[in-house]
């Protein structure tokens, strides 16, 4: 049976290469998926699988088997992020200020491609496959709540997700079982001083300085208030204040985030970061006030779910086809629907030859590597239905 799926997915390379592209041409940024989602939606229905509307722009397909049997979910996030795109490409965005920089473009195409291979054998397998279109995983705290809030896992017993990876050879599978993805929060910092004539410093109370001050004082809690074994990360990703060279602002703004794996440590950090923001403020007589968001929870990938992934990964292309993983600091709400069922998130190598980094203005995947995924996707939910029939 693997041979035919993985036969299957390459059989549809063109198409899937295409139905990539076609997102990639014309991304849609978080809570606006609406032409994507129509697409998508479309799609499903010409298969003759129904089709509902969740969080807004989210969708959930049923396809349905021979009776009797489980039922297992298959994800897919849809929005690109607000930034525009660079280089050149078969297929650059069309939209303004709008760029699929994550792979969510190829994530969308596999997912189509399985839900073709698995349409096409609906009488071969008992239970049911949900494929879940997920709206604004870039922007917390994201879509998957609002998804499952409204029924995307009503009566669905596991769920299974990847990721397009830069960082790996293509067609190669990360898998690890435990902490896979930190919690990443977000933070923002407003210094409110008192402005004035660049000339003319002490009349004024400079919230430039401040902020300075904050920027290298924040990056200490991670130094020195944290076990080096345990991750951390504190990141600046704005700073914006002032008009023109000459003139000192009343106000500065900075914003950021923290990511972390446990609990206890995210505690500090949040303890840290107010007390710090607040000492620096004080000393230089300026009023900072910090306001922080806690985003996704870490994703913890079940051990026993990683054991079937791998399982199945092996059936696939053999052991040599899974490459050693180390835990990432970047967030993914796939973590909310594992607070909930069983599951797995695995990381499939998309870098060859392209060497610009997810969330690069310039990022671009290897089309390649969309057949494994697409093979992948359908394998899981397969086996997943074959071991639990």
């Amino acid at each position: 049976m693997w041979d035919d799926i993985k036969n299957e997915a390459a059989a549809l390379s063109v198409r899937l290469s295409g139905w990539r592209r076609a997102f990639h041409r014309h991304p849609e940024i978080a809570f606006k998926e609406f032409k994507t989602a129509a697409t998508l939606k479309s799609f499903f229905e010409a298969l003759g699988i129904p089709v509902q509307t969740l969080a807004g722009t989210g969708l959930r397909a049923d396809l349905s088997g021979r009776p009797g049997g489980r039922t297992v979910a298959l994800r897919a996030d849809m929005d690109a992020l607000p930034l525009q795109e660079e280089g050149e490409k078969p297929s650059l965005s069309e939209n303004f200020g709008a760029c699929h920089a994550c792979g969510h473009d190829g994530h969308m195409a596999a997912l189509m491609g399985a839900a073709e291979i698995l349409a096409r054998r609906k009488e071969s397998f008992r239970g049911r496959v949900v494929f879940l279109c997920q709206p604004a995983e870039e922007l917390p705290p994201g879509g998957a709540l609002p998804m499952i809030e409204e029924g995307a896992l009503d009566g669905v017993d596991a769920i299974f997700g990847l990721h397009l990876w830069q960082s790996l050879q293509t067609g190669k599978v990360g898998l690890l079982a435990g902490p896979l993805m930190a919690q990443a929060d977000n933070f923002r910092i407003t210094v409110t001083g008192r402005g004035g004539h660049g000339s003319m410093p002490q009349a004024t109370a400079d919230p430039i300085l401040a902020a300075g001050h904050l920027i290298v004082a924040l990056q200490s809690i991670v130094s020195r208030n944290i076990d080096p074994l345990k991750p951390a990360v504190l990141s600046f990703g704005t700073v914006s204040g002032g008009t023109v060279y000459n003139i000192i602002p009343n106000e500065v703004r900075l914003s950021g985030t923290v990511r972390t794996f446990e609990p206890e440590v995210q505690a500090l950090m949040k303890k840290r970061l107010a007390e710090i923001v607040e000492a620096t403020g004080q000393a230089g007589d300026v009023r900072a006030v910090l306001e922080y968001e806690d985003g996704y929870p870490p994703l913890i990938n079940p051990p026993d779910s990683v054991e079937f992934a791998r399982r199945t990964v092996e059936s696939l292309w053999g052991p040599e086809a899974i490459v050693p993983f180390r835990p990432v600091m970047g967030g993914e709400d796939f973590a909310r629907y594992l607070q909930k069922i069983p599951g797995a998130f695995l990381f499939l190598g998309s870098g060859d030859g392209k060497p610009h980094p997810h969330h690069h203005p310039g990022f671009d995947i290897d089309e390649r590597a969309l057949v494994p995924a697409t093979a992948l996707l359908s394998a899981l939910a397969l086996s997943f239905l074959e071991e639990t029939r």
